[in-house]
């Protein structure tokens, strides 16, 4: 426990009450980026094997309902052909798609809330040095990684906009109105049908906290990232702790050790 004190102490002296924030905000959000990754990359999976992708994407019944909601995606069709058939499998397809839609929800929550904390970041001017704050700007790399893996993730799925629109098809005419977040999901699919184009617009604004990151990073991944030919020229003492056995028992200070993990 005193340990625990301690460390909570030096915590609160070398961060300001804004960082210790931004670095619980920034676990979090990294936190839920995991699942959502996994989750995500599943949903590839399986809408890429035809024996595991949802069946009501090779029902020759919803076909023709499927093209024209793809076609006109993400404006909602209600008439058309094959449209009946939606409304007489509407709470199969509602049962069988949640899953599916609610997954494609959580990538707009989480990209909603990422946004939000990068503009936080950058209208505080933080900035992010893996020397002197490692922790702070490790999450907010990972972060970075993160979103960007998302949001390419999410334009690889050939079926997205069968599934939203099919679900909230289905699910307007069992309910009476469509799924409220739709409009919102169907303008982030419109915005990253070019994810890498959108992903540098959404970071133009941080480019500065970005560049300071990764050039905080570039003198400890050249140190790290050394050709065989140059490891053999130092004498090999970089990977060879028994080479200087002398040496072994004495501690080694650095400030930058946490760095040297990533």
């Amino acid at each position: 426990q005193s340990r625990r004190r301690t460390h909570n102490t030096m915590l609160s002296q070398n961060l300001n009450p804004l960082e210790l924030k931004l670095a619980e905000k920034l676990t979090i959000l990294n936190d839920r980026a995991v699942g959502v990754l996994t989750r995500t990359s599943n949903i590839k999976k399986i809408c890429s094997e035809p024996r595991s992708r949802p069946s009501f994407l090779s029902e020759k019944q919803l076909e023709p309902a499927i093209k024209a909601i793809v076609r006109r995606f993400p404006v909602v069709e209600t008439r058309g052909p094959g449209m009946p058939a939606v409304q007489t499998l509407r709470a199969e397809i509602v049962q069988g798609l949640r899953a599916y839609y609610y997954t494609f929800q959580d990538i707009l929550e989480f990209k909603e809330h990422a946004i939000d904390l990068f503009n936080i970041i950058s209208s505080a001017q933080v900035s992010f040095d893996l020397a002197l704050n490692f922790d702070l700007t490790h999450l907010f790399l990972d972060l970075v990684v993160n979103y960007a893996s998302l949001m390419i993730i999410l334009s690889r799925i050939d079926e997205r906009k069968a599934l939203m629109g099919l679900y909230n098809h289905a699910h307007e005419i069992q309910n009476g109105s469509g799924e409220p977040s739709f409009p919102r999901l169907g303008q982030m699919v419109i915005d990253y049908e070019n994810p890498l184009k959108k992903l540098i617009e959404d970071f133009a604004p941080h480019s500065k906290q970005i560049a300071e990151a990764l050039m905080s990073l570039s003198p400890i991944y050249l140190r790290r990232n050394l050709s065989a030919e140059q490891i053999k020229q130092t004498g090999g003492d970089f990977f060879n702790l028994s080479r200087q056995p002398q040496k072994m028992l004495t501690p080694f200070e650095s400030q930058t050790m946490p760095c040297e993990y990533l």
